[in-house]
């Protein structure tokens, strides 16, 4: 019986070699790539076996019976060539692998009863004939057998079946028949199938490796190619999303100055019109005070639906940043046609707004260019659009301002004041008047305002509207503060100690705690009377940065300054402001002065800000008083303090000391 391992190894031979005589069934790819070179050497192998029966034929013709010679090569012959034009023609047509591997299957199948037969009807031919004829038939095996296993090695166990059922009877037939020289050919035959086989075995490993690694080489192709897809559709969204505002999902400040560009070019190329447009939201920020950011958000991404809502082809939306947003319209866009888009601009922005906790209203301000009116560059039409929109901002508030001659003259004095506000000499160009603040009740001076004055050896007397907003964009309004500071407060130590300061501040010089605390220093170096000083502030200064304003100026109160709110009544939300800051006056706008015995609307509003002062026991200081008139008006609605030409016209140092002078000199004699 043998020992259970010895069984156990043989049992392990038989199934490795009964697994050499099957096709593979483990690999559908290598089966389909097997199929595919295997198909294109079978109609090579039905050659080859035609080709050597038809020259075996012709050589046995008159030694051997016709059925050997004649009928049988015939059958076979036919059936060859028929199978050889079946493969010849289904070469081109794609196969599954499952398709690929029957077929490989039955040609498989079929190698044993092709090798059978022409192997029997070779050893019938060997009796017949001389010994040429008989060693034509030792050669018709030999060269058959090497034939096929060329023919048939990407499908091994085809040709292991055909070597096994050629050379083994070809081997016994040759040594029966006793002559020396066919037993050494057989024996030959044997020796050179076997190196044959050891060949094909090998090359039917490296043809497996071979794919196998290529397949491996495909599939990390492909999975770089996958990954490439995936860093693209990645590359994709991150340009996108850098495209795009986060929070209204309109294309933001980068993608508008790109698309700029890109219509600008075409307007200039095509010779067409070119808008530009850029809004800004009035009455934002106190929106953010009064019901925090998220109300904010709401705020914008309901702007952003509305605009881009707007139904023109032609139109783009952007979001420029905080609540500025951006227009660009191309195509037709004269003046009518910019005008009535942004009137429906501010018409759509103006519509109440719910916020979840409430309605609120903004309003919005636009500015608009068109090319080729103006502008040589998509910058510089966004520019002027702009200050169209800075214009609109200080002269016509949610309405629409289209940059035209008399901005493009503004913008020019604008660049020549600043440049020769850059080349000033402040310490000797600057200098300061005083204009008197008066009791009503008892017609004398309480208190100066101090104002800038600026005079240019290059372009002469700058009125404050125009140098002071430049100075405060180009960064030197700190040091022109600081400056005049010292030299009102030189100025005011003259003046007796009832007779206090009033001095401006710039949004920048509440901005940060630094620029602040050296406000402080200068007032304490100076050794005049902090509770004689009285800082004015705007609205502006607050809403730029309430937090910091509110810690600057909260600073300046411990410091034990007045602190004004100038300007009150022009701006938005200012009830918010006077109940969050730590305010001891309030100027009333002289806007709302002039003309306020004809001007209803004027006088109401006087009326409840004065009522407003009384409960907030704030003092009310009214400016812009400059006749009889408006002064008995006020005085009977209860105002204490007055501003104005009627009462005196700004006046230098010199000049405040003898007005005060004089004031002391009728009261002595009174």
């Amino acid at each position: 019986m043998g020992h259970p391992a010895e069984r156990h190894n043989l049992s392990t031979w038989i199934r490795k070699a009964i697994a050499l005589l099957k096709v593979p069934a483990d690999n559908p790819a290598l089966t389909a790539a097997q199929f595919a070179a295997f198909s294109k050497q079978i109609p090579l192998l039905y050659f080859i076996l035609a080709t050597n029966m038809i020259s075996l034929s012709l050589t046995h013709q008159g030694a051997a019976p016709d059925f050997l010679v004649v009928y049988l090569p015939v059958v076979l012959t036919s059936l060859f060539t028929l199978r050889s034009l079946i493969w010849l023609r289904g070469r081109k047509r794609e196969r599954t692998p499952a398709e690929a591997y029957r077929q490989l299957r039955a040609t498989n199948i079929l190698s044993f009863p092709i090798a059978v037969v022409c192997t029997a009807w070779s050893v019938s031919l060997l009796p017949y004939g001389n010994p040429y004829q008989q060693a034509h038939v030792a050669f018709f095996m030999a060269i058959t057998v090497i034939g096929c296993i060329f023919c048939l090695m990407h499908l091994r166990s085809a040709a292991l079946i055909v070597t096994a059922s050629v050379n083994v009877p070809f081997l016994v037939v040759m040594y029966l028949s006793g002559e020396p020289t066919f037993i050494a050919t057989g024996i030959n035959v044997i020796l050179v199938t076997m190196a044959m086989i050891m060949i094909l075995l090998s090359h039917y490993r490296d043809f497996r490796q071979l794919h196998e690694s290529r397949n491996v080489l495909m599939l990390q192709q492909d999975a770089l190619q996958e990954q490439n897809k995936a860093m693209q559709i990645l590359s994709d969204q991150n340009l996108r999303l850098a495209n795009l505002d986060s929070l209204t999902l309109l294309p933001n400040r980068r993608s508008f100055f790109q698309m700029l560009e890109t219509t600008y070019g075409r307007a200039r190329e095509a010779g067409t019109m070119l808008a530009v447009g850029v809004i800004d939201l009035d009455g934002f920020k106190p929106v953010n005070d009064l019901y925090g950011h998220s109300a904010g958000d709401k705020v914008l991404i309901e702007i952003g639906t509305r605009l881009s809502a707007i139904s023109n082809p032609s139109l783009s939306v952007y979001r420029l940043g905080g609540d500025e947003f951006g227009l660009l319209l191309e195509g037709k866009c004269g003046e009518a046609d910019v005008m009535a888009l942004g009137q429906k601009v501010c018409d759509l922005i103006a519509e109440r707004i719910n916020i979840g906790s409430g309605m609120v209203q903004v309003t919005g301000s636009v500015g608009f260019a068109i090319y080729p009116d103006v502008g040589e560059t998509g910058q510089e039409i966004y520019e002027l659009a702009d200050y169209a929109l800075y214009t609109a901002k200080r002269r016509h508030r949610a309405g629409t301002v289209i940059f035209n001659a008399v901005q493009a003259n503004e913008l020019n004095r604008q660049k020549i004041v600043e440049e020769a506000l850059v080349a000033a000499d402040l310490d000797k160009e600057l200098s300061l008047v005083f204009q008197p603040i008066t009791c009503v009740d008892r017609r004398i001076c309480i208190g100066f305002e101090a104002l800038a004055r600026w005079e240019s050896p290059r372009i002469g007397q700058v009125s404050p509207a125009e140098f002071i907003p430049v100075a405060e964009h180009n960064g030197r309004i700190t040091l022109m503060t600081r400056m005049l500071l010292e030299r009102a407060l030189k100025t005011a130590a003259l003046w007796p100690e009832s007779v206090y300061l009033s001095f401006n501040l710039s949004p920048h010089d509440l901005t940060s705690p630094e620029n602040t605390l050296k406000i402080v220093s200068i007032v304490l170096k100076s050794n005049f009377d902090p509770r004689r000083i009285n800082f004015e502030i705007t609205e502006t200064a607050v809403m730029h940065d309430f937090e910091q304003a509110s810690a600057s100026i909260q600073m300046l109160r411990e410091l034990g300054a007045g602190i004004s709110l100038d300007d009150f009544g022009t701006g938005y939300s200012s009830l918010n402001h006077v109940h969050k800051l730590p305010l001891t006056k309030i100027k009333i706008d002289g806007s709302f002065v002039r003309n306020i015995h004809t001007r209803r609307t004027s006088f109401n509003i006087v009326k409840s800000v004065l009522a407003l002062c009384a409960e907030m026991e704030l003092e009310a200081i009214v400016e812009g008083v400059e006749t009889e008139e408006e002064l008995r008006i006020l005085e009977n609605l209860g105002v204490r303090a007055v501003q104005g030409y009627y009462f005196g016209k700004p006046m230098t140092a010199e000049e405040t000391l003898k007005r005060l002078a004089l004031q002391d000199a009728q009261a002595l004699a009174s």
